[in-house]
């Protein structure tokens, strides 16, 4: 079994996951081989907090052109965490 630190890779942090942070919804990008499962409990060692659902999605590669050379960026995989109501704050920017 992976470590925890090796699944929860970095914090996805555009205008829209900030909005949903106000709903305990917190993106992540995550190692491309984890499940549902292996994320929830790598979440809730990390933070100490419960969660309540885990969505993942694939998110493809963009084509990329440099000239004449055509490439793709690298595939990922996001997860959405979704924590319970009764659930402290993740602090991904410490005050």
């Amino acid at each position: 079994m992976a470590e925890a630190r090796d699944i929860i890779l970095r914090p996805i942090v555009t205008e829209q996951t900030m909005a949903d942070m106000d709903n305990k919804k917190y993106t992540f990008e995550v190692a491309r081989d984890a499940e549902k499962t292996a994320v929830r409990r790598a979440v809730e060692e990390i933070f100490d907090v419960q969660v309540a659902k885990v969505n993942i999605a694939n998110v493809r590669g963009k084509k990329k052109r440099q000239g004449n050379f055509v490439g793709y960026t690298r595939k990922r995989r996001k997860a959405v965490v979704t924590l319970t109501a009764d659930s402290k704050d993740i602090k991904i920017f410490e005050d």
